[in-house]
């Protein structure tokens, strides 16, 4: 048997100590934690930086390293820093230093890197082992040379090969959410299609199950199938928990697309053992003919200023949307008039907090706001150019009229000065996959004594 603990669904968001007491107490092969992702927007990658604070991580981390130790085994982080980027995992190995340092520990320590650079890239695409997945982009050579930062995601393949290093902690960029918890159990013969599967459910530890917040999951491997145990008390697995997660970020509840291959679970089969844990069986893998693994990149979509004023009065908030078209309207024509930028070197955006702000035209729910935010964003070329256009709308957003002949109006901005800069902003510009001959070709590997 096969045991893996995975203490939450990312370093950052907290566990429950007392449960991951228990797990430590029924002895993991290996704990296995999610770093990150592309959930909160491109910026991280862009970036290269770790949405999580600092102190949260450190301490977090320290508490994971502390339970692999007394666990007696290797301690796994997946996507480190939130996106996953060298810098980011430079970011994670220093954390990771000094905590040995204040405990007075030692470890091996395997680091594991998924950047890419634009020029090998642009090679590969020439070469044509760059393919588009569905609703990809365009790119080419100057598109992936505005990159900031590039990764490709890491499978099991890569995630064993840290680990054949003999390291108690594997710190890796960016992987698959489940390759940190489906390599080991391949690499000890467990059906692959039950460990991509097992990986599945249980990457966001115990979201899983009716307490979703508790964190702790244990996933132990048999034979012929897995097992999935939330440990804090009070949460429960269940058939329906489990099975649903195979929707979680995924557009098909049956399969789901790795490095390597596919996940069928169409036949898998979930029974409850009991109140808390469920046995899965039935999970089938396809190898591919072609090993490829995704890229992802982000590059600067331009710089950006920020203007926010409150509407109270009741005619305005009523009438904000032909209120708010009527300033951009107004604001693009005199900063194209009174700049030397052209309409294609910026935007204006007026989003109305309070109202349709999350779905716009989407919105279906009806109600009578008291008041309304109203959020002025300027994107352009040039950070110079953007501070400049949020200067030309501020008047606008504290005095502008319904109607030419009322008296001026006068709503609230809650900061002075009104424009914030916000700087560069990032947009995500690859969806696409890289074949590789070998699958350590895109990943470079090294161990440190610390």
């Amino acid at each position: 048997m096969v045991r893996i603990l995975i203490p939450s669904g990312a370093l950052g968001l907290g566990y429950d100590p007392d449960a991951l007491e228990r797990g430590i107490a029924n002895k993991p092969d290996l704990i296995a934690i999610d770093g990150g992702s592309t959930d909160s927007g491109p910026s991280y990658l862009g970036r290269g930086v770790s949405k999580y604070a600092r102190s949260s991580t450190k301490a977090e981390w320290a508490g994971l390293m502390d339970a692999a130790r007394r666990a007696g085994c290797p301690l796994v982080i997946g996507t480190a820093g939130t996106c996953g980027a060298g810098s980011a995992v430079d970011w994670l190995l220093g954390i990771t230093r000094e905590v040995l340092a204040d405990t007075g520990q030692s470890a091996k320590i395997a680091v594991l890197k998924s950047d890419q650079a634009p020029d090998d890239i642009s090679a590969a695409l020439a070469a044509g082992r760059v393919t588009p997945l569905p609703a990809a982009p365009e790119i080419d050579v100057p598109l992936i040379e505005s990159c900031t930062n590039i990764v490709a995601l890491a499978g099991v393949e890569q995630i064993s090969a840290a680990l054949a290093t003999g390291a108690d902690i594997v710190i890796a960029g960016r992987t698959t959410d489940t390759a940190i918890i489906a390599a080991l159990p391949i690499e000890r013969g467990v059906d692959a299609g039950l460990a991509w599967h097992a990986a599945k459910i249980g990457e966001c530890g115990a979201l899983c199950a009716t307490n979703p917040q508790s964190g702790v999951l244990q996933v132990d491997f048999e034979s012929d199938s897995f097992v999935l145990t939330p440990l804090a008390e009070g949460a429960h697995a269940t058939p329906h928990t489990v099975s649903a997660h195979m929707l979680y970020e995924n557009s098909d509840p049956f399969l789901l697309y790795e490095p390597g291959g596919v996940l069928d679970v169409t036949g898998a089969r979930y029974e409850a053992l009991d109140d808390t844990r469920v046995r899965v069986t039935g999970s089938k893998w396809s190898p591919s003919d072609d090993y490829t693994v995704k890229l992802e990149g982000a590059r600067v979509a331009g710089f950006q200023t920020i203007v926010l004023a409150l509407l109270r009065d009741a005619r305005y908030v009523a009438n904000a949307a032909a209120w708010a078209e009527d300033i951009v309207a107004r604001c693009t024509a005199k900063a194209v008039a009174r700049t030397s930028a052209t309409e294609d070197d910026f935007s204006i955006e007026i989003r109305l907090i309070g109202q349709n702000a999350t779905l716009g035209a989407l919105e279906t729910r009806l109600g009578d706001p008291v008041e309304i935010g109203a959020l002025g964003l300027v994107t352009a070329k040039t950070p110079e150019l953007a501070g400049e256009i949020g200067k030309l709308l501020n008047p606008y957003l504290l005095h502008h009229p319904l109607t030419r002949d009322e008296e001026q109006p006068t709503f609230a901005f809650p900061f002075s000065p009104a424009e914030i800069d916000r700087g560069a902003i990032y947009e995500f510009c690859l969806n696409h996959v890289l074949r590789l001959d070998d699958p350590m070709d895109a990943f470079s590997l090294e161990t440190f004594d610390a």
